[in-house]
């Protein structure tokens, strides 16, 4: 008997694991995967789930991968960027396979909303030769992820689930096989010695054609499930799939005489038997999807291998965009403009339309900016103060190097803190290169506590070992402050909320061979602008652990006031700052305090004239 529950994608996916029987969860908190560990680690105890956040992607996956040696059901959970990080052993694991079951739960972010790249999980299945399914609805996320355990346990794979940020982070009905989680009997026949799990190129040379083949039976098996699906009597047909296929099934609502849609929950292997049955009788092919033109170029490689007289309009003609993320709208404009090529008078439009387009008032522009309070401001302004400092003292110029987290956002104005930052970890690397070609420039690179434990330590062992003068500013905020207060290594409790041994930043730096290794509180302004310029003036990597608290998991202290007859309205804690909680009202010369300062005293410490002081009043 089943029961149906307001579920958010993420939610579907971890209740869809948990009844497929998962005994072994880990992965890295990214946006927008997160919540299906989280979910997981509600229940884990309960259902005998164990459940880690991992140090990185490919920590997890390799985890995950060892559980799954010895026959365990076992999830991992990423974005796509993450995936990235994961490539190596992921690559390699296709070879070796598994013996139970291991299913990747990879969640792209079309937009983007909150990554770096829009890169396509899709193609990287492709690439990887590895099963692809690709949910459109809450609904589907739960179902298709039982399946992927039952694929990965069948055909001795991994299997990854991808999702994009709507099918994530949208909440729908999904029927659950019960209205709580309960532990799922699942065996786990412990693991075997076998020279299978021993990969080395003999071993790759006799797999790589069982995992051709394996491609092809895929493809058949793929050809006859329901989530590949075909609906509508019109002559022009539609592929689509994940949430893309929502998009046209809103877009051709009313106007189903006119096309026939095709939409594919099982992307890769591409479902050719099903494919050429649903393109028999079928002239003129619009294919709907957002990122690169993945089934584009399926049914393009289809239609010249069956010799069919099928026009495709997708990507690779214009009719769609390449990247980004998809509407309705989109969806509409699109097919719109495919008709008119093809000189069919018909035009769709929304069914009922709730406001025009034109009507839409422009939503309110809200400048990337760190939260009221947050530690990583000082730390900037020290930096800023103390590269000023050196500068007047030896003309030497600063270089900042910044990483992945929510210091990124020490780039935006009035802080201009950022120069560089490309991924996860490389802001101390990229720091040690451009120290190799700016030998006369000070480089500072800062990285956050959760990345410096993900990918962080690798590059300052090469700065020492490699003699690069830098300096390494690690903001340690004392959570995973980006993608929700997630825990890591170094704060001592798990993802389970049990307390295990916290790792030191500042010993773990000392280890790597630092001779300059200082930690400092960033509430005392004076003494992070002090210790910033002695490690900058120190020949050689030298380090600074700053230590804080995010204030999301901060305790509330007491907020600030301006005093109007102090204040000279010179305007310094605005321009200098850029803190969210100090603005100054139309009409007005004097800046206000809003009541979402969090107390941490920095523009206190700032301004020229004292005005500002606690108020008394607890947030």
């Amino acid at each position: 008997m089943t029961e149906k529950k307001l579920l958010m994608g993420n939610e579907a996916i971890a209740l869809g694991a948990i009844e497929a029987g998962v005994q072994v969860v880990t992965g890295y908190p990214g946006t927008p995967s997160t919540e299906a560990l989280e979910t997981v680690a509600r229940y884990a105890d309960r259902c005998g789930i164990y459940t880690e956040w991992s140090s990185n992607e490919k920590v997890a996956l390799e985890t995950a991968a060892g559980a799954a040696y010895s026959g365990a059901k076992s999830l991992v959970t990423m974005k796509q960027v993450g995936l990235n990080v994961a490539s190596d052993p992921l690559m390699s694991l296709t070879y070796i396979g598994v013996k139970g079951s291991l299913v990747l739960l990879v969640a792209d972010d079309p937009g983007p909303h909150s990554s770096q790249t829009e890169q396509d999980t899709r193609v990287f299945g492709h690439f990887a030769n590895i099963p692809v399914l690709d949910p459109a609805t809450p609904q589907e996320a739960y179902e298709l992820t039982k399946l992927a355990f039952d694929l990965s346990h069948e055909f001795e794979v991994p299997v990854i689930l991808r999702t994009t940020t709507r099918v994530s982070h949208s909440c729908g009905d999904v029927e659950v096989a019960a209205p709580e989680p309960a532990a799922v009997e699942a065996s786990c026949e412990g693991f075997t010695k076998d020279r299978r799990w021993t990969i080395f190129p003999r071993l790759t040379a006799e797999r790589h054609p069982w995992l051709e083949n394996l491609q092809a039976q895929l493809s058949e098996r793929f050809s006859g499930l329901p989530y590949n699906s075909i609906s509508g009597s019109g002559k022009i047909g539609i592929i689509s799939s994940g949430v893309s296929a929502l998009y046209v099934k809103e877009a051709i609502k009313g106007f189903e005489e006119l096309f026939t849609l095709f939409r594919i929950g099982t992307v890769h292997p591409f479902p050719e038997k099903a494919a050429l049955s649903f393109l028999k009788g079928i002239e003129k092919l619009i294919v709907v999807e957002e990122l690169d033109p993945y089934l584009e170029e399926q049914v393009l490689q289809l239609i010249g291998k069956a010799h069919l007289p099928v026009d495709v309009y997708g990507k690779k003609n214009g009719f769609f965009p390449v990247s980004g993320e998809y509407n309705v709208d989109i969806v509409i404009d699109c097919i719109n403009r495919v008709l008119s090529d093809l000189g069919i008078n018909s035009c769709i439009s929304h069914a009922s339309p709730a406001v025009l387009r034109e009507e839409l008032p422009p939503l309110p522009v809200r400048a990337p900016t760190l939260c009221a309070g947050c530690m990583h401001r000082t730390v900037f302004y020290a930096f800023k103060q103390a590269a000023k400092q050196l500068k007047k003292d030896t003309q030497v110029e600063t270089i900042f190097s910044g990483d992945i987290g929510c210091y990124t956002l020490g780039n935006a104005y009035p802080l201009n803190m950022v120069d560089t930052c490309l991924c996860m970890g490389a802001g101390v690397s990229i720091a040690g290169g451009l120290f190799r070609t700016n030998p006369e420039v000070k480089q500072v690179a800062f990285i956050g506590d959760s990345t410096f434990f993900h990918s962080g330590i690798p590059a300052v062992i090469n700065a020492v070992y490699n003699g690069a003068d830098i300096t390494l500013a690690v903001l340690d905020n004392r959570t995973t402050a980006m993608t929700g207060q997630q825990p890591h290594p170094g704060i001592g409790v798990t993802a389970l909320g049990n307390h295990s041994k916290a790792i030191d930043i500042a010993s773990v730096i000392r280890s790597c061979g630092l001779d300059f290794v200082k930690t400092v509180e960033t509430g005392r302004l004076a003494s992070c602008v002090e210790v910033a310029k002695e490690a900058m003036e120190f020949k050689g990597p030298s380090a600074v652990v700053f230590k804080g608290k995010c204030v999301g998991i901060a305790k509330s202290g007491t907020r600030f006031a301006i005093d109007s007859e102090s204040c000279t309205g010179c305007g310094f804690c605005i321009k200098q700052l850029g803190c969210p909680a100090i603005f100054l009202p139309a009409g007005e010369d004097r800046p206000l305090i809003q009541d979402n300062c969090s107390g941490c005293g920095l523009c206190a410490q700032v301004c020229p004239s004292g005005a500002i002081r606690e108020s008394g009043v607890k947030k």
